[in-house]
This record gives C-alpha cells, structure tokens and sequence, in this order.
C-alpha cells in the first residue's frame, strides 16, 4: 500500500492540474473500498468548478476546489491517480475519469479496488470520517518524540503496530516502520509502553529521516505504484531491511529476519534491535 512518501510524490507531480477546470465527469459505477460508491452526484456538482490546490493528510490526497469541496482520495493497495491525455486508451480498472480543459483527463484507476475517491468539506477535512483523529503528519507538520512518548504511556501493543496506528502518526506504513525501528535500533516487538523519553526522540527522529530519503528518490514502487505522470519511485534500491531478510545486516553483519507482527510482514534484525 503507497504510504506517505508515495502519495506525497504523486501530490507533487499533481500540482500542474492547479488551475484547471473540470468539464466532464465519468464513473464506471462499480463500488470501491468497502463497497462505497463513488458520489456521482457531488462530482457532477464540480462541473465547471477549477482545481485551486493539491494537499495531502497522511496517507490521502485532498485535491481542491475552488468551491466548498475538495477530492479525497486514497490509493489503497493498487490505486493510481494520473493526469493523462483525454484522446488516450483508459487504463483498464479506471474508476473516475475528471475531464479538464485543455485535453486531460484526471484518471483514478484501481485493480484491486481497495481505494476510495470521495468528498471532503474543504475548509475542514478532517472533519471527514476518514480523516477523524488522525494523528500528526511527519511532513506537514512536526513529529516529536514528545507526542510518541506521552502517547505510548500504558499501550502493550507492540511497537510496530503501535506505530502503524494512524491516530499516532499518520502516514506510516508497513515498509517504512521496519525501516524506522532498524534505523533506531528499536525491537518491532518491544511493548510500546516501555518506549523511553530518550528512544521516542530517536523513533521520530528516524521516521523523518527515512521519509525524507525515499521523498528524494520517489518513493519506493514495489509492484503497483507510480506518480501522477506514471513514473516510478527508485527507494525500493535503497531500503535497508525491508524484503531484505536472509541478507547480512549492513549495521552488524547478522542476517535480517522475517516474522509475521500483527498479521503483517516484519524486517529486522535480532542482534541490533535488542528489546529495551
């Protein structure tokens, strides 16, 4: 599933649509994540309304109008959200076709169709049911080991899924969480509530970091993902342990293990992420 660094690499390569009007409006009238309809009505309501501003909350794009509305989309696990040539072939599994002035058509295509294209007050997205309590944004807005540390307090869940709890930091996903705890050498495993003050400040630290090197190469494309302009991210070449297991540690030089952690894939390595 894209997580931040992907969907802020396609808000990015977004941006050139600001200032376009949509014309058209087509749905293949199929159900997506959870079986939500795409909202024809409210998208036809957009008719001749212009794109004023492309953002992004965790893991969702808010595309805005220069009404009260904004797009909310979330790529789930296949999505793809491009700016192609109204007169080219649709991608098979589009879902939304915007058409815009100039000849483009903004396309929302999505094999697997656990994605969602919706809509969003865009004065205040939040208060969107998907976007309701959602933690901070390491990229639009600070992360401090502070709010890991006051939030962890009395949490037995294991520190990865603690930090996959989008309440606590939106955006984190299951490649750059294995990532971030490798980096800060923290156990995946390791109680949440046991986090000190100390290694919170480093956990966030690291989360930064490995968000800001895979922003630089365009986020990691490990089967589906790409940009708005159909290209694909080169962080895959530079993850350290994620889908590396069986490979020597480039910190220690022991071999990077594999588990399952709350029903998910889990990289680390045993020797230098000690449980503390």
């Amino acid at each position: 599933m894209p997580e931040l660094p992907e969907v802020e690499t396609v808000r990015r390569t977004l941006l050139p649509v600001v200032g376009a009007r949509i014309d058209t409006v087509w749905t293949s009238g199929k159900p997506l994540r959870l079986g939500q309809r795409v909202p024809v009505a409210g998208l036809r309501a957009l008719r001749g309304r212009r794109l004023v501003d492309v953002r992004r909350l965790g893991k969702y794009l808010l595309v805005d109008t220069d009404g009260p509305r904004a797009l909310l989309v979330h790529l789930g696990m296949s999505g793809r959200l491009r700016v192609q040539p109204a007169s080219s072939p649709r991608p098979p599994h589009t879902h939304v076709a915007l058409g815009l002035d100039r000849g483009r058509e903004l396309r929302f295509s999505d094999p697997r169709r656990f994605g969602q294209f919706d809509l969003a007050d865009r004065g205040d997205p939040r208060a969107h049911p998907a976007l309701a309590g959602m933690g901070p944004d390491p990229v639009a807005e600070q992360l401090t080991g502070a709010h890991l540390y006051a939030t962890s307090r009395g949490r037995t869940t294991a520190l990865k899924l603690f930090v996959l709890d989008q309440a606590v930091v939106a955006g984190v996903g299951n490649i750059y969480a294995s990532e971030a705890l490798w980096q800060c050498q923290l156990a995946p495993t390791l109680p949440a509530g046991r986090l000190t003050a100390a290694a919170a400040d480093a956990l966030a630290a690291s989360i930064d970091a490995v968000f800001a090197a895979a922003l630089t190469h365009g986020g990691t494309s490990l089967r589906d993902f790409v940009d708005a302009d159909g290209a694909e991210g080169e962080n895959a070449d530079y993850l350290v342990v994620y889908g590396r297991d069986g490979t020597p540690c480039p910190r220690c030089q022991r071999t990077i293990r594999r588990t399952v952690l709350g029903g998910r894939a889990t990289f680390h390595c045993a020797t230098c992420q000690r449980r503390r």
